[in-house]
């Protein structure tokens, strides 16, 4: 081999990368990329719901059936920011919210429906707290802060078109791209 063939592969190598590195600019911003599938959260208006009783448990039947457990969570005061991270097996659902005052232990989003199912590609939560049965002082912003993850399947995800979480004085939504 000659010397000026050998200098030839790094060379075509090198332009053949840059080629590749040039595309991933432009799949980043489109539609294939499972990161752009959301796009960022915005706050929208809450509606109560006057017809389920959080308070009264469903019923269950059966010869071992036993009573649900019944969570004494309540909405927290206001959610601030809803993102969706992908995973291989999904998406993760990660809401802040701030509470009415310090103390705020046992977080979960609660679904609106009985089972992880979207309502007309709407899947709703609550995001539900609960408080020490002391009174806690109210104290600043940054240590009321309240962070909570939930996690859903990728055949759930396919069916979602909004993924909208409501807090007591106000809701944010997300909607697919």
């Amino acid at each position: 081999m000659t010397k000026t063939t050998i200098a030839k592969k790094p060379v075509l190598a090198l332009i053949l990368t840059s080629f590749v590195l040039v595309g991933c600019g432009t799949v980043r911003e489109s539609r294939l990329n499972p990161f752009n599938w959301f796009g960022g959260s915005r706050e929208v208006a809450t509606t109560p719901d006057e017809e389920a009783n959080p308070l009264v448990p469903r019923e269950r039947s059966g010869i071992f059936s036993r009573p649900d457990e019944v969570y004494a969570g309540i909405p927290i005061d206001q959610i601030t920011d809803l993102r969706i991270e992908r995973t291989r097996t999904g998406a993760i659902i990660l809401v802040e919210g701030i509470a009415a005052r310090q103390g705020p232990y046992d977080v979960q989003l609660t679904p609106a429906t009985l089972e992880d199912e979207p309502v007309d590609g709407v899947l709703s939560y609550s995001f539900d707290i609960v408080y020490p049965t002391r009174e806690t002082a109210i104290g600043p912003e940054r240590t009321r802060r309240v962070t909570v993850a939930h996690s859903i399947s990728a055949d759930v995800l396919s069916q979602v078109r909004v993924i909208r979480v409501e807090g007591a004085r106000n809701a944010r939504e997300t909607r697919r791209r």
